[in-house]
């Protein structure tokens, strides 16, 4: 018989826990940290429910649902279970949508709770009455005829309408089974009803939630940690890391004593290396002007510093190639600078909407114009049919094919040096690729609204005009960016986009400049003592330190471009080894 390792033998525990509460029909949490294979254990739920109970499900036309946030995850899932018909998996707004949409009339009854925006659209409109209320991928407005709603007005409304009795008994009798990937990215509000009205209340349906707490690292309105006050949540520990080095597993142990993590190769060990900034002479940046760059150094020799760390990586024998090392900037949000793509980010006020390719223009320009344009580029004609444009053109002369291919030479052009705006005129124009009718019809709008004067407005429609308008006066490079960014085409990370990803080698540098982040304050605050006023702040910085440190597999190295305190030297010493703490890399 094969012997297993450490990390096997706590997988395997871990799972058979979840079987154990699946057959009892027990809500469970299972808490994955850091290289765990949290996923690898929630296919294998799905798996098992399918082989017990897929029929007599299907018989009673029921799903087990599986809720995510990301279209990627979605996918996954449908991928990894093969699209079984008796698996709902979708995204959170997507699934609370399906079953919203039945309730018109306690909907429209809740629009006006949803803040103050809400308030004062119906003021400025005719009011609430008999209106369709739609969800789609745009901006939230109320007229005569409809009302469109946000994603986050979605997750708002669900929160509410949980509360009813016989809202619960649709849900239950649609999807008797609820799991929720990356459970501690759910909505605050959300997270409370459904502990609430699901789980506390014994209303028959069962929650699994699957994810880990210490990996919130995506805005303040995430719940974090999901309990029972009532105890109906069966608490599972995944003890397992099947990523990183044994010396790196025993760091985050260290880091996180309260889930100890046991390493898939007992034999091996990487390279912890820690360099900062104390020995550096000169006058620290004070924080002055509004920036939040307090004790950080100045930033030509903050870039000095990095480029010495980078050097000495190099001189490890480091392959610093981006599919093998990763940098992850602890600091200011200066990624977007880096890969050219500020102008676009800052036209949305939610972050999602672009790093998650929530909004409908996001989705389209990353998903189809810029497959196309690539294939376009590298003649990879048979591939350009194979993107999911839907409805490619039908090429059924040779005339036909010039004209496709002469379209997409003007888009190319326009990729080079125009506007978001040119490209979208041109494919109004084309149809090469083939605009999705929200989009037309969002286009067509515009137009219209820009023609007429901005008294004949209303404060919906200035809005939109202004809100598109900036958005399409913006360079179309930045797309670009934002795409390479997104497909993790760089060796640059801040926090998103890299929970759930690994590599051989990981560089974290940790400087100040954004008001959420003060690493300094939060190795003093590592030993449990953090002001109760500032759990959330502890929580957010340390998350945020924790994900990054355990991307590694074999080599992490940590810059701290901000000076510390010899408490928090100490913690470091504590966390990583004396031995690895190695001042200044000059």
């Amino acid at each position: 018989m094969m012997l297993l390792n450490p990390a096997e033998q706590a997988s395997i525990e871990a799972l058979e826990k979840i079987r154990n509460c699946i057959n009892s029909n027990f809500c469970f949490r299972l808490e994955a940290g850091a290289g765990a294979g949290k996923t690898y254990s929630l296919i294998e739920s799905i798996k098992y429910l399918i082989s017990r109970r897929a029929n007599e499900l299907l018989s009673k036309q029921q799903q087990i649902a599986c809720i995510t946030y990301t279209n990627v995850a979605k996918d996954e899932i449908k991928d990894r279970t093969d699209h079984h018909p008796v698996i709902f998996s979708d995204t959170i707004h997507a699934f609370c949508w399906s079953i919203l949409q039945h309730y018109q009339v306690k909907l429209r009854e809740h629009i006006p709770e949803l803040g103050e925006k809400w308030v004062q659209r119906i003021a400025d409109s005719p009011g609430i009455s008999d209106q369709l209320v739609k969800y789609e991928l745009g901006f939230p407005s109320i007229n005569e005829r409809e009302i469109t709603l946000h994603h986050d007005d979605v997750v708002s409304l669900m929160a509410r309408m949980l509360c009813y009795p016989k809202f619960q008994k649709l849900l239950r009798s649609k999807f008797p089974i609820v799991f929720i990937d990356e459970y501690q990215d759910t909505d605050r509000k959300l997270a409370e009803s459904i502990v609430e009205n699901l789980i506390d209340n014994d209303s028959g349906v069962m929650v699994g939630l699957f994810g880990d707490h210490w990996q919130k690292i995506y805005g303040t309105s995430a719940c974090g940690l999901i309990s029972s006050a009532k105890g109906k949540i069966v608490e599972i520990g995944k003890k397992a890391n099947f990523r990183s080095d044994k010396n790196i597993v025993q760091c985050l142990n260290r880091m996180r004593p309260d889930l100890p993590q046991a390493e898939s190769n007992p034999n091996s060990e990487g390279v912890i290396k820690v360099f900062h900034s104390n020995d550096w002479n000169g006058v620290r940046r004070d924080g002055k002007g509004g920036g939040h760059w307090k004790d950080d150094l100045p930033e030509s020799d903050a870039k000095d510093y990095i480029l010495k760390t980078k050097s000495q990586m190099v001189a490890d024998g480091w392959d610093m190639s981006t599919d093998k090392t990763k940098i992850l900037f602890l600091t200011n949000n200066l990624i977007a600078s880096e890969q050219n793509f500020k102008n676009l980010a800052d036209c949305f006020s939610y972050t999602d909407d672009y790093l998650k390719k929530n909004d409908k223009y996001i989705k389209f320009f990353l998903e189809v114009v810029e497959p196309t344009l690539f294939a376009y580029e590298h003649k990879q004609y048979g591939d350009l049919l194979q993107i999911k444009t839907q409805n490619h053109p039908q090429l059924k002369r040779q005339s036909d094919k010039t004209n496709w291919l002469k379209n997409l030479q003007k888009a190319f052009e326009i990729k080079a040096t125009g506007t978001i705006g040119d490209m979208l005129d041109l494919l109004m124009e084309t149809n090469t690729p083939r605009i999705p009718s929200k989009i037309q019809d969002s286009e067509l709008k515009f137009k219209s609204l820009a023609l007429k004067q901005s008294d004949d407005l209303d404060d919906d429609e200035s809005n939109f005009v202004r809100k598109l308008g900036k958005f399409r006066s913006i360079d179309y490079q930045e797309l670009s960016g934002l795409g390479a960014y997104i497909d993790d085409k760089t060796p640059f990370s801040t926090k998103h986009g890299v929970k759930g990803a690994q590599f051989d080698n990981v560089l974290v540098i940790c400087g100040r400049g954004w008001n959420q982040y003060n690493w300094n304050q939060m190795l003093e605050w590592m030993d449990g003592s953090s002001p109760v006023d500032k759990k959330d702040t502890f929580e957010r910085n340390r998350n945020l330190f924790y994900v990054s440190c355990s991307r590694a597999k074999h080599n992490l190295t940590l810059l701290f471009t901000q000076e510390l305190s010899q408490k928090s030297i100490s913690v470091l010493e504590r966390i990583f080894g004396k031995e690895n703490i190695l001042g200044s890399p000059l």
